[in-house]
């Protein structure tokens, strides 16, 4: 029989002999070694994050054609069809690419889609992508996305308290949203960077499940065992430059008919929440029921829409609304192009989304922060010389 007396969990590794006790400092070494032991001989996924208009998309493209790559996108708006320009899906690109691309159009903007729900089909995309033997590519800017699967979170089920939810949306009517935004962020000061505080169904939900648990919002979701050995790669801009590219995107999606894609979004789907808290969808909408802008070709029998405005009282939390119809003919009712400062506005929307998101990044100390095309294909020629073992154990 032998003698187990002085066996320790950590005494028998690689080049270690059998019954060495180890020492602290040994310990959080071995488990060290350990863990990304265990993560290499996981399935491996590249992961390409960075805030909008850096670049991410292109740069995925290229990756995906020189490792034979798909695309699944970490993007919380490009799953709506119909809001392409707004989103800047390039659709245009992709065909041309002829690279396949994952959970973009899947569903329509007046449909609920959770985190739960894109977990749920990542995981099947990625899983199918190894299935091909291809490398799965995961690119987008929503972080709690990417986090969701390169963490494996744990996304509970707290049920929604119809009451409570009333309660707190009569706050928000009478106090206003950022008096109930700071509420939440005295309960939970991380939500400041994983909810958008601007968006009242976001806000409700977080203070919600706060309420209800006891517990911070964002210390609800739990890292579970990982299931990739992921590559994370980040794009990141000087800010004048990430500035200037925003700037110069908000202009290009306006000449490409911004104005009119959102008027059509309205006609067909009506004031939805994914619409209302969508940067360069909601100025618009504002603007919509300021200006009652309208194109003759969208209206129909000589009547022009009116869409309300996304701040206008009670119907903060509608999902749609009726439509007030005005006559098209008239003064100073019709206009071919939107103000400079609604184009303004959107820029400045969009900058102060594009730091959040930075500020959200950088908090990941797993990212290589890349500062050429070169030195990306180099990271991922590494780690992918492996990628055979990756997919055979896929395929297990």
């Amino acid at each position: 029989m032998s003698n187990t007396s002085n066996f320790h969990p950590l005494s028998l590794s690689k080049g270690t002999a059998k019954n060495t006790i180890l020492r602290p400092a040994q310990e959080i070494a071995f488990l060290a070694s350990s863990s990304r032991r265990a993560t290499k001989s996981l399935p491996k996924i590249l992961v390409i994050v960075g805030p909008t208009a850096s670049g991410k998309s292109a740069l995925a493209l290229k990756l995906a054609k020189k490792f034979n790559g798909e695309i699944v996108s970490a993007d919380s708006r490009q799953i709506y069809r119909g809001m392409d320009i707004g989103t800047a899906k390039g659709k245009a690109q992709i065909a041309k690419s002829k690279i396949a691309h994952h959970l973009i159009d899947i569903k329509n903007p007046d449909e609920e889609y959770s985190l739960a729900d894109y977990k749920r089909d990542a995981l099947r995309a990625i899983r199918g992508i190894l299935r091909r033997g291809k490398l799965p590519i995961l690119v987008g800017g929503t972080g709690l996305y990417v986090k969701a699967i390169v963490e494996n979170l744990d996304i509970p089920e707290v049920k929604a308290d119809p009451k409570l939810r009333k309660e707190i949306k009569e706050r928000i009517e009478k106090k206003g949203l950022d008096s109930v935004a700071e509420e939440l962020l005295k309960l939970d000061p991380e939500a400041a960077y994983i909810v958008d505080l601007k968006n009242p169904r976001r806000v409700v939900r977080a203070l919600e499940v706060a309420i209800q648990t006891g517990k911070p919002f964002t210390a609800q979701r739990k890292k579970g065992e990982p299931l990739f050995d992921a590559l994370e790669l980040g794009v990141k801009l000087p800010p004048v430059k990430l500035r200037q590219r925003i700037e110069s995107r908000v202009d290009e999606m306006i000449r490409a008919g911004l104005v009119k894609e959102v008027q059509e979004l309205l006609n067909k789907y009506g004031r939805t929440s994914v619409l209302i808290n969508t940067i360069g969808y909601r100025e618009i909408i504002d603007y919509l029921a300021a200006g009652c802008y309208s194109s003759l070709s969208l209206s129909k029998g000589g009547v022009q829409k009116c869409y309300p405005s996304t701040h206008s009282g009670n119907n903060i939390f509608e999902q749609s609304v009726p439509l007030k119809e005005i006559s098209i003919n008239q003064p100073n009712q019709h206009k071919s192009a939107l103000p400079q400062e609604v184009a303004k506005q959107i820029k400045q929307n969009t900058w102060a989304y594009a730091k959040r998101q930075m500020t959200w990044f950088r908090k990941d100390k797993r990212i290589n922060w890349i500062k050429s095309e070169k030195e990306a294909e180099s990271l991922v020629k590494k780690f992918s010389l492996s990628f055979s073992d990756s997919i055979r154990e896929s395929k297990m």
